[in-house]
């Protein structure tokens, strides 16, 4: 049922079943999804993925549990909320000839698309109405064959993967667990919890465990047994069924590591951090070496920068057959205490039974490997508090050289990026860096004063200079996806613009040919093929720049038809550095595409969209951007209602701001603290402060540290300022961090009870980003139904008082 809460003063809404926004708005929700796409190790073959519709509100309200920080569907031994597929399509990438896979399920809800290592078979899982089945496809012959009866346990983490010899290791439900423990008709006594004095802090989680029954509930759906699948179907149990967390297959497919959950459970903290060993079993599933023993983690210290104490991250090297290597912290897990060495990396190699041996040390925090061979790889640290990002060329043969640093900024630097790493397959099937010597090859974003224009480069490591080999040019958006050889000559790019659809596209630089699209995606949304983006650029009263993209209806001429009502969507950002935060970030060039949160539907109903609207928080050196949160807020959204209205596109008066989560926190922070607005839209925020006491979005201190911080940026504390109409919507089944719907119920009570024009919609069965098409399609009917009467008819309102 929905639940309706206030319109206007005395007025109410009698109806409670499910709306649908005007035919302009629905249509472009209801338009087809593109398909995905996935590449083959040498980019040769692209597997087509065609998504399936949102989902009912009737598959949202199947029996859910919502227990240890996951939500299972009990039915399934699976997620209860995960897209899928319902058809797969195989195209040769040079040929552009595009073949349907035959044999596929009936009611295909397919998923987990995984080719064999030598790429002969693709294998997906198949939701049934009992559970997952394991499905393979030839791709010779492109025929599906089911393999496994649906019992698969994908409750927590992976559960199938390839081994060298193209049979299957799968995480299955425990065939010997038997009956989910029934609920007790009354309970055996009181939940109690007691701390002995050690301090645990901890972010407010959604769907924890709170008695012993949902104890006995998560062991049961977190019981499996790993087998080994042949093609035929045949089942060979491996080890010893537990409440497997994870699994993880060598390179060489000689070992497993394998982190089996153990108690005690937390009724403080979610599942992935219960406590939990760490055990390498050779492939018969024989334990080889106990490695680690991690304990319950409910004691983290407070901040970003913090982390567990003891051994995590723990993987495979990609470019050996079976090297483990692991991170621990020297500072124990506290981001506070002065130290020179606060993490240290281990290797050990097979067969375990030697000592470990450091291969890396950093004063920041670990940040990942990327991998080469022995004598190269490139070793990441990072430090959240100041926003570094340091890269180094470390040699694995020699821990003790010292790593080469060459590169070093702020992470929030776009203009100063190099990208991202291109990655091959080496001989073990492994993702390994591709290179040249102490070059490396890179993907970056582009940004730039103009905006976004993405470019494929060599960076060399010694030097430290970047050459770009390719890049994007005006008037498209087009970035690489998959680079097809050593030197990067040829690859495939997505490539699009304002009106025109991602298409995926082969490019040559080396024969100079030009460029072979590959697919030829329809555009999903002819009913706006007209409208006319720009991406613009403004200054804050304190000169900070600030930009935004701003939508007009298709053959709107500000001189002749004057301005318009304006919806102004944004999510503010936290930065230490005003520099970069002035940095442009978008792309006036890049494919209007509408997700179901999405503010410009509203350009097919007469309004300007200010969308991606920046909201920059600037905190330089010491000083903390939320110590200045409100008025930075509010100096933002002026300088962008000046650029909107000295455009000559908008109409002063009759503007509306909205945001998604922490830009509903902004929307309720903006109505508080100005009359800028005729009305607000704030979706699945938080608003009292003090119900996240142990920090929020970048904010680390705690609320004891800094409550003045914590009152001034709650909108709760304001209720009562608010003049202006705001439209609150919550997910009633939000699990985000923080956002839990009382958020909203509270702050629609404070409204209330200070005579606001408010109303608050909670949806049934809905997390933090909602799902079902009825409860989309209601959102955008509420949504639209509040702009038409608060923001385009404002200045009407306005007569009639």
């Amino acid at each position: 049922m929905l639940i309706w809460m206030g319109w206007l003063r005395s007025e109410s809404y009698s109806q409670t079943t499910y709306q649908t926004p005007p035919a302009s708005i629905a249509d472009l929700f209801n338009a087809p999804a593109t398909p995905s796409v996935s590449f083959s190790k040498d980019g040769s073959t692209m597997l087509i993925l065609e998504r399936s519709d949102a989902p009912s509100i009737e598959d949202l309200a199947q029996p859910e549990l919502r227990i240890g920080g996951i939500r299972i569907n009990p039915a399934t031994s699976g997620p209860s909320r995960s897209g899928s597929f319902f058809n797969v399509k195989i195209k040769n990438t040079r040929s552009g000839e595009e073949n349907q896979v035959t044999g596929l399920p009936d009611n295909p809800k397919m998923s987990g698309f995984s080719l064999s290592r030598d790429e002969k078979f693709l294998a997906f899982t198949q939701t049934e109405s009992t559970g997952s089945s394991l499905w393979v496809v030839d791709m010779e012959t492109l025929e599906a064959k089911k393999i496994t009866e649906p019992i698969l346990n994908q409750v927590f983490g992976n559960a199938v993967s390839w081994m060298p010899d193209n049979s299957i290791l799968i995480k299955a439900v425990n065939p010997k667990r038997g009956q989910m423990p029934k609920a007790p008709a009354a309970p055996a006594g009181p939940i109690i919890q007691e701390t002995s004095g050690n301090a645990a802090p901890s972010r407010t989680y959604q769907d924890l465990l709170s008695n012993p029954h949902d104890e006995a509930v998560f062991a049961y759906f977190m019981d499996s047994q790993l087998m080994k699948i042949s093609l035929d179907g045949t089942k060979t149990p491996i080890g010893a069924p537990a409440m497997i967390k994870s699994m993880d297959l060598s390179p060489d497919g000689n070992y497993i590591l394998v982190e089996t959950i153990k108690k005690p459970f937390s009724y403080l903290v979610p599942a992935s951090r219960f406590p939990y060993d760490v055990e390498i079993w050779d492939k018969s599933g024989k334990k080889v070496k106990s490695l680690a023993q991690i304990p319950l983690d409910e004691n983290r210290p407070t901040g970003f920068d913090a982390t567990v104490a003891g051994p995590r991250n723990i993987s495979w090297r990609a470019d050996q057959p079976a090297t483990l290597y692991w991170v621990e912290a020297q500072d124990g897990g506290d981001a506070k205490v002065d130290i020179e060495v606060r993490e240290i990396v281990y290797t050990l190699k097979a067969p375990f039974s030697g000592e470990k041996q450091k291969l890396a040390s950093t004063a920041y925090r670990f940040g990942g490997i990327a991998w080469s061979d022995e004598t190269f790889a490139i070793f990441s640290e990072r430090w959240s508090r100041t926003r570094m990002d340091r890269k180094s060329v470390i040699n694995p043969s020699d821990p003790a050289q010292a790593p080469r640093v060459f590169i070093d900024r702020s992470s929030d630097d776009i203009y100063n990026d190099p990208g991202d790493h291109v990655f091959t397959t080496n001989e073990l099937g492994q993702r390994v860096l591709l290179r040249k010597g102490d070059v490396v090859f890179m993907t970056s974003e582009g940004g730039s004063p103009e905006g976004s224009m993405p470019y494929l480069s060599t960076f060399d490591t010694k030097t430290k200079e970047e050459t770009i080999l390719w890049r994007s040019q005006a008037p498209y958006y087009e970035r690489v996806v998959k680079v097809l050889d050593g030197e990067a000559t040829e690859f495939i790019t997505l490539k699009e613009s304002t009106d025109i659809q991602p298409n995926y596209w082969l490019v040559n630089t080396r024969k100079r040919i030009a460029p072979l699209q590959v697919t030829d995606f329809a555009h999903p949304y002819e009913s706006i093929k007209g409208i006319q983006k720009e991406l613009v650029t403004y200054k804050r009263k304190d000169g900070l720049n600030l930009s935004a993209v701003v939508y007009t209806p298709a053959g709107y001429d500000r001189t002749k038809d004057g301005t318009l009502p304006v919806l102004m969507w944004a999510y503010p950002r936290e930065y230490k550095s005003a520099e970069i935060a002035a940095q442009v970030r978008g792309s006036k060039y890049s494919f209007t595409r509408i997700s179901w949160g999405s503010p410009i539907y509203w350009v097919t109903r007469g309004y300007a969209i200010m969308d991606q609207t920046e909201m920059p928080i600037v905190g330089e050196g010491d000083e903390e951007p939320n110590d200045y949160f409100i008025e930075q807020l509010v100096a933002n959204a002026e300088a962008a209602i000046d650029q909107i209205v000295g455009m000559g596109i908008g109409d002063r008066n009759r503007i509306g701001v909205g945001g998604h989560s922490y830009g509903a926190f902004m929307t309720a922070n903006l109505l508080s603290h100005t009359n800028l607005f005729a009305a607000g839209i704030a979706r699945s925020g938080a608003y009292n402060r003090t119900l996240t006491p142990f920090g929020f979005q970048y904010e680390q201190r705690t609320y004891w540290e800094a409550p003045e911080v914590y009152f001034n940026m709650s909108p709760f504390s304001y209720a009562h300022k608010v003049k202006t109409p705001i439209l609150l919507i919550h997910g009633e089944a939000d699990n985000n961090s923080g956002t839990f719907p009382i958020q909203s119920e509270r702050y629609y009570n404070a409204l209330k009870g200070h005579g606001a024009t408010t109303r608050l919609v909670f949806l049934p069965h809905e997390s933090h980003g909602y799902a079902a098409k009825e409860s989309v399609l209601h959102t955008l009917w509420e949504m639209d139904t509040w702009l038409e009467k608060y923001v385009k008819n404002a200045n009407k309102l306005e007569e009639k008082k």
